[in-house]
């Protein structure tokens, strides 16, 4: 099962967010679909669009993968189905 889902991370720029983040998705086979990355301030902002193979790696165990990630950075890292995030976000 192929999952869209939205990942967001936020947090102090540093060297390797990027890397990292993309690492923790190829190991769980998910595919970067779009990335949009931004520096504001010293303050990084990416977003992603990817879709998750909930074959290889469920949804949840992803979410704490990701999670370990972003202590391991310091960054906040939030990854949501994409229908809940476009939901969540609707005006």
């Amino acid at each position: 099962m192929h999952t869209p889902a939205v990942v967001s991370v936020l947090g102090e720029d540093r060297v390797g967010i990027v890397a990292a983040v993309a690492t923790a998705l190829a190991e769980a086979q998910a595919n970067i679909e779009d990335i949009r990355q931004t520096i504001i301030g010293g303050i990084f902002s990416m977003t992603m669009l990817v879709t998750v193979s909930e074959d290889a790696v469920p949804f949840d165990e992803l979410q704490r993968r990701l999670a370990r990630t972003a202590e391991d950075l310091g960054v906040q890292i939030t990854l949501q189905r994409e229908d809940v995030f476009r939901y969540m976000h609707r005006i």
